[in-house]
């Protein structure tokens, strides 16, 4: 085992070497404390660093990461990065980020059993279905890439629902909830115009702590 990690382990002192020669303090002043303005919801794929997509260093982006970009609100792993996000590290925005040719929203559109991850896209088959009669105009590759924007629209709306989320925003905390998507094409991450910075902007069946 050693002998296959000898190249990351070879990479990370030069990593590590390069901030130090850099900033001396560099990793003095991370191990402190932590204090990103953004959580970053995000896809699994390799491909989609999300640090180096939007420039930021070590400390500087709480990151949670799954399958398709997914929030759902049984999951305890999601609820809880949002929690802590929120409530202890007080991030002033939560980005939830797509990609285009996403690898899980193919697989929703697939008719075949895959195992285990067909009960956890079940939200991206329902996203589809209810844009069924746009996306069935549109050829192949294109339907899933507008899935996909499809899929972080929804997920932000998701994120906005939590009690998490609410809690907040009427207890004061400035707090926005934007939707972005990537390219891995030409590596740029393109703004959606979806931003959610108050309950006020949820339908009404929505707002779950009035008052």
């Amino acid at each position: 085992m050693a002998d296959e990690l000898s190249a990351l382990i070879q990479n990370n002192r030069v990593w590590a070497a390069q901030h130090i020669a850099q900033d001396p303090e560099f990793f003095r002043r991370l191990s402190l404390q932590q204090n990103p303005e953004y959580l970053w919801i995000g896809c699994s794929d390799s491909r989609v660093p999300a640090n180096d997509i939007v420039g930021l260093a070590p400390g500087e982006l709480f990151v949670h990461r799954n399958v398709g970009n997914l929030v759902y609100h049984t999951d305890f792993n999601c609820m809880s990065v949002l929690q802590y996000a929120i409530e202890v590290l007080h991030v002033k925005h939560i980005i939830v980020t797509g990609h285009y040719g996403c690898g899980g929203v193919r697989a929703a559109l697939q008719n075949r059993e895959m195992g285990l991850i067909d009960n956890w896209l079940r939200d991206v088959r329902d996203i589809y279905d209810k844009n069924r009669t746009r996306l069935e105009r549109l050829d192949e590759e294109a339907r899933i890439d507008r899935l996909c924007e499809l899929n972080v629209v929804q997920q932000v709306a998701n994120v906005c629902y939590t009690t998490i989320v609410q809690r907040a925003w009427h207890q004061g905390q400035k707090l926005s909830v934007h939707g972005c998507i990537y390219s891995i094409n030409d590596g740029i991450l393109r703004d959606l115009g979806v931003q959610v910075t108050g309950p006020e902007q949820l339908a009404p069946i929505y707002r779950i702590l009035e008052g």
